[in-house]
């Protein structure tokens, strides 16, 4: 069945929080698909996964690379899964595929201080909950470890 974590993202931005969670997914020997709302976001995250720490980075593409089925962890604005992969990360409100029981888990990340993105992310609940899926609720906690809250 599939798993969906919902990340209530406060005091830390996208950015900071999604290379970890992109490194312990490879580390379970999970591929992954990271599907954001604009080429835009797809271009930085690209950028950003080679740079974010000094002494290693996150192997990865775009679907507009080529040879989408080989990356490991592939970036895109579409709900295709070339990559054939076993984890689906939702970011910037980008919605619950048509495939989504074909996941182990999907992850949906949220700005918790955009009003917009708070209700998105509760109707993407509801519809989670009513398709049967097992759904969690996360928040970082004063450390800012993840704690499960639901």
């Amino acid at each position: 069945m599939t798993e969906v974590l919902f990340y209530h993202l406060q005091r830390q931005p996208i950015e900071k929080v999604l290379p970890s969670l992109l490194e312990r997914s490879l580390a379970r020997g999970w591929r992954v698909v990271v599907q954001a709302a604009s080429d835009e976001r797809v271009d930085a995250l690209d950028a950003q996964l080679w740079t974010y720490r000094d002494d290693s980075f996150l192997p990865h593409g775009t679907a507009r690379d080529g040879e989408a089925a080989e990356q490991p962890i592939l970036l895109t604005t579409g709900e295709h899964n070339p990559n054939n992969a076993q984890v689906r990360f939702l970011i910037e409100g980008a919605p619950l595929p048509p495939d989504a029981a074909g996941y182990e888990r999907i992850v949906l990340l949220f700005d918790g201080e955009d009003d917009d993105a708070v209700a998105s992310a509760r109707a993407c609940w509801g519809e989670v909950k009513a398709k049967g899926f097992e759904a969690t609720y996360w928040q970082p906690d004063e450390q800012g470890r993840w704690v499960k809250q639901a």
